[in-house]
């Protein structure tokens, strides 16, 4: 069973400034002033860690979506492990560049991935494999709870509540995490179709879901079951402190170094 993975660079959540965004107050804030020293900060790290802990002894694929191909670290590999390069667009929002991710993911399947490879996972690149993340979290369709509202009454997920929206949840199941998801090339090609057409009917309406591309993967997944759930030990922030019931942590959200990613 051949694997693939993506690596995508995506920035952090802030405050949205269209109608669904409106009161809603964040601890992480960031603007579109983050450049290619985010690649430099996280890709390195997020591979080598990768390299340790993902899919071991299984062919892995690299792609990593970027708007700088040419700034890419050259890191050294192990056996049937290799990296592509996609170029994708340049955008000012980082909201669009989290956004139109999903029309990049269905792209590169369609035109590539789905030949050569049977199953997709899908990562944010701000991150560290810390222990095994192998075969046992594969599967047709696979999510990830978010480890911030795993134990949390549904009362308080923040799933996206304007009804202009094509995210609009009135309740649901579990909320997901979209920093980690995946499956086969089939399943995740239609998973990010799917977003992307909520996306772009959104922007048509001046409408921007509270979680942008996360509330419309939120949305597809209460409608399509996910075949297999993640516990939060595969993508864990230790900010949260300590959770008996989180005894290995995979995966973990890496230190945000805002200071010196921001462009003077």
């Amino acid at each position: 069973m051949r694997q693939a993975i993506f690596l995508i660079r995506l920035l952090p959540m802030e405050q949205c400034s269209l109608e669904s965004g409106q009161g809603l107050s964040l601890d992480n804030i960031v603007d579109a002033s983050l450049d290619l020293r985010y690649l430099d900060a996280y890709l390195y790290t997020f591979i080598n860690s990768s390299e340790n802990h993902f899919m071991l002894g299984l062919p892995v694929t690299y792609y990593v979506f970027t708007d700088m191909p040419e700034m890419v670290p050259d890191i050294k590999l192990g056996p049937q492990r290799s990296i592509k390069v996609i170029k994708v667009e340049k955008h000012s929002r980082w909201q669009d560049i989290s956004m139109m991710r999903m029309k990049t993911i269905s792209d590169v399947i369609e035109s590539d991935i789905y030949y050569h490879f049977t199953h997709v996972f899908c990562f944010d690149v701000d991150q560290v494999f810390t222990g095994r993340f192998g075969s046992e979290a594969l599967g047709d369709s696979v999510a990830l709870l978010h480890a911030y509202y795993y134990l949390l009454p549904k009362i308080l997920f923040t799933y996206d509540r304007n009804p202009k929206s094509k995210a609009y949840m009135e309740t649901g199941d579990f909320y997901y995490h979209a920093a980690v998801f995946g499956g086969t090339c089939k399943s995740v090609k239609a998973l990010a179709e799917a977003c992307y057409q909520g996306i772009m009917e959104d922007k048509q309406n001046n409408v921007e879901a509270l979680w942008h591309d996360e509330s419309h993967l939120n949305r597809y997944l209460w409608l399509h079951k996910p075949s297999k759930v993640l516990s939060p030990e595969y993508c864990w922030d230790t900010s949260i402190g300590y959770s008996s019931d989180i005894r290995v942590k995979r995966l973990l959200w890496a230190p945000k170094h805002y200071n010196t990613l921001r462009r003077p």
